[in-house]
């Protein structure tokens, strides 16, 4: 086992009814300065990990050691001229990335770096065996990031380049990506869009930012019908996701047959979000994280790597987080409560 892959495990007989859920977090993702009033804030991360410790939910997971990316894993996504602009205008102290709604600090590329290898950290738990799945708690977040441009509070793209991960280290083929986040995770679809081997699900609120995910945006070339968009309005709830994951994506997903799955785990259509004006519960999100599961443990033996995305009210994501992880937890040895 390489260094990457150095699994820190709350207690060797945790594993004894089988594998746990992991847990991705580093603290100099904190660094990551976005400013007083920026929404992406580092007391998303301290939230989420506060509520774990206060619910003694952190002591049963799995706390997985994060190291940064490597480059040559970054680069299956990014062009090499982007990851030079991102890392010269985080030492030359440049405010922000290509937009003011991307503001960067000197240690912003380290962060995304990290954030990055948080993900590939958990692929190397999950496919060791060392966990069933695991959940990311990392930031800059990355389901808008292109090719080579930084958009929505977003660096590099940290799902796409735990997929192309998956693909090319471990020889799994086919990947599934389900994206709830409140909005369209359009440098996550542009990256995959005429890829067959990736199919690509969202529900997001529109018309929104960044103003692209229409049902009848379906992919491209080989991937054409592999990208599957739900846009829903504003105020939309528990009961129009959920539906949407039984009835759209759970037959689709099945018939596809993943061999790993990752969620894009957006928590900003929360009902108390305040940029997303949706009505989605905690409770929402856990039911649409029991979906996901059921996929998992038919497709591809339970592996899935959750990786946080969006979610700005610090209650709303630390409760939906929270929802998230116990149903994450259960099939390996844990009894819902």
């Amino acid at each position: 086992m390489t260094a990457a892959t150095v699994i820190m495990l709350a207690g060797n007989a945790a594993l004894a009814d089988g594998a746990q859920t992991g847990f991705i977090y580093h603290e100099d993702m904190l660094k990551h300065d976005t400013g007083p009033s920026h929404p992406e804030r580092k007391e998303r991360l301290t939230a989420i990990d506060d509520r774990l410790k206060e619910t003694g939910l952190l002591s049963s997971l799995s706390s997985v050691k994060v190291t940064p990316a490597p480059l040559d894993w970054i680069l299956l996504v990014h062009s090499p001229e982007y990851v030079a602009e991102v890392e010269k205008s985080c030492r030359e102290g440049k405010p922000f990335l290509h937009s003011k709604d991307t503001p960067v600090s000197a240690d912003s590329y380290a962060a995304a770096r990290l954030a990055a290898g948080g993900v590939l950290c958990a692929v190397d738990a999950v496919m060791d065996g060392e966990v069933k799945n695991a959940f990311c708690a990392i930031r800059p977040p990355g389901h808008h990031a292109l090719n080579n441009k930084a958009m929505g509070f977003c660096i590099f793209n940290n799902v796409a380049i735990g997929a192309r991960y998956v693909q090319a280290k471990y020889k799994l083929k086919k990947v599934l990506i389900v994206d709830f986040d409140v909005h369209h995770g359009n440098g996550t679809q542009a990256i995959f869009n005429d890829d067959p081997d990736v199919f690509y699900f969202s529900i997001h609120r529109s018309p929104f930012y960044p103003g692209t995910g229409g049902a009848e945006d379906k992919g491209t070339g080989q991937g054409y019908g592999l990208k599957v968009n739900i846009p829903v309005p504003a105020g939309t709830g528990d009961k129009e996701y959920i539906k949407a994951f039984e009835e759209i994506l759970k037959p689709l997903a099945l018939a596809f047959k993943p061999d790993f799955i990752f969620i894009s785990t957006g928590f900003d259509a929360h009902q108390d979000d305040p940029l997303g004006g949706m009505k989605v519960t905690a409770e929402g999100y856990a039911a649409m994280t029991r979906v996901v599961k059921e996929i998992a443990e038919k497709c591809c033996n339970g592996r899935i790597v959750s990786v946080l995305e969006g979610g700005y009210s610090l209650q709303g994501l630390a409760d939906s987080a929270e929802k998230h992880i116990q149903e994450l937890r259960l099939g390996t040895g844990v009894s819902r409560q």
